[in-house]
C-alpha cells in the first residue's frame, strides 16, 4: 500500500512536470518572449517554495558557506541554463521532441563518469548510450539530412548538456533538497535578469486571455499553473517521490514525463509526433534509463555510484 502511495505520487510529479511545454507555449503565444516566461517561472516558483519553506521548514534555507560556489554553479547550470534552453527550444520543436532530446542526458552522464572521473562501468550503460544516440538519430529523422529546425536541435542538445551537469550535480548533493530548489531557483531568476529584462515585461497581458489551437486560456492562468504545479507541486512531489522509492525506480517513473508532456501539447496545442518521433522516443527512453540504472548498479568494490539526483526532472 505505502509502496503504491509512493508511486502514485512519482506519477502526479511527472504529470506536473509535463505541463511545462504547453503553459510556456501559452505565454509565448501572449507576447512573452522566452527567456521572459522563464525568469517569471523561476522567480514565482523561488518565491513562493522560500515562503512556504520559511513557515514549515526554515532549517532548510540555511546554506553552510561552504556551498555558496555548489549552490551558485546549481543555480546557473542546473536551473537556469535547463530552463531557459528547454524554453529556447520549444519556440523552434514541438515540446515532445524537445523533452526526447533532453533525456539523453544520462548518456553525457556515462561519457563523463567514463572519460573524465574515469570510472568504469558495465557493459549495460554503454549499450544504453548506443541506443539512446540510435533513438535520437530516428527521433530527427538523420536520413533525410534532418527533418527537424537545426538551431532548435542544437539549443536542445545544449539542455541536455546542463541537464546532465544537474545529475552530476545532485550526485555530490549535502543539503536539504527544496532548500537547494527554492535557492536554485531565486538564484536562476538572478542570473537572468540582464537576458530576461522583466522590468520590461508588458505586464498587462497578464490580464488577458490567449488561444493556441483552439484552446482559450487566461494568461495569468497559463502563469500561475507553470508556477504552481509544473514547478512548486512538481518539485515537491519528485523529491517526496524519490525519497519514498529507490533512485532506480524514481528514474523509471520520471521518464513518463515525456509521455504526459507529449500528451498534454497534443490535447493543448495540437502538436502530434509523427510515427518517428514516436519509435524514436520508445528507443531513446529504454536507452537512457538502460544507461542511467546501469551506472547507479556499480560492483560494490568500485567507487561510489552516480546517484539519480534527488528531484525526478528539470524541465
Amino acid at each position: 500500500m505505502i509502496r503504491s502511495v509512493s508511486l502514485g505520487i512519482a506519477v502526479v510529479s511527472a504529470l506536473c512536470f509535463g505541463f511545462s511545454g504547453p503553459m510556456a507555449k501559452y505565454l509565448g503565444a501572449a507576447g512573452l518572449a522566452p527567456l521572459e516566461s522563464v525568469w517569471v517561472r523561476m522567480a514565482g516558483a523561488g518565491l513562493l517554495l522560500m515562503l512556504v519553506l520559511a513557515l514549515v521548514r526554515p532549517a532548510a534555507l540555511r546554506i553552510p558557506r561552504s556551498q555558496w560556489l555548489f549552490f551558485g554553479l546549481y543555480a546557473l547550470v542546473a536551473v537556469a541554463g535547463v530552463q531557459a534552453l528547454f524554453f529556447l527550444a520549444i519556440q523552434r520543436l514541438p515540446v515532445g521532441v524537445t523533452l526526447l532530446i533532453e533525456y539523453t542526458s544520462p548518456v553525457l552522464v556515462v561519457l563523463w563518469v567514463r572519460f573524465v572521473r574515469k570510472i568504469r562501468l558495465p557493459k549495460a550503460a554503454y549499450i544504453g548510450a548506443v541506443i539512446a544516440v540510435t533513438g535520437l538519430a530516428v527521433v530527427v529523422e538523420v536520413w533525410d539530412g534532418l527533418t527537424l529546425d537545426l538551431l532548435g536541435l542544437l539549443i536542445a542538445l545544449v539542455a541536455a548538456a546542463c541537464c546532465a551537469g544537474y545529475f552530476l550535480m545532485s550526485d555530490n548533493l549535502h543539503v536539504d533538497p527544496l532548500g537547494l530548489v527554492a535557492w536554485g531557483m531565486l538564484g536562476a531568476a538572478v542570473v537572468l535578469l540582464p537576458f530576461a529584462q522583466p522590468w520590461s515585461i508588458d505586464w498587462t497581458v497578464f490580464g488577458d486571455a490567449v488561444t493556441v489551437a483552439g484552446n482559450t486560456l487566461p494568461v495569468a492562468g497559463a502563469a500561475g499553473w507553470l508556477i504552481l504545479v509544473a514547478t512548486v507541486v512538481a518539485y515537491v512531489t519528485g523529491v517526496t517521490a524519490v525519497r519514498r522509492l529507490s533512485a532506480a525506480v524514481g528514474a523509471t517513473v520520471a521518464s513518463l514525463e515525456v509521455i504526459t508532456g507529449a500528451l498534454i501539447a497534443w490535447v493543448l496545442l495540437g502538436e502530434a509526433l509523427g510515427a518517428y518521433q514516436i519509435i524514436g522516443g520508445a528507443v531513446v527512453l529504454l536507452g537512457a534509463l538502460l544507461a542511467q540504472t546501469a551506472t547507479m548498479r556499480r560492483a560494490p568494490e568500485e567507487a561510489p555510484a552516480v546517484r539519480e539526483p534527488v528531484l525526478n526532472s528539470t524541465a
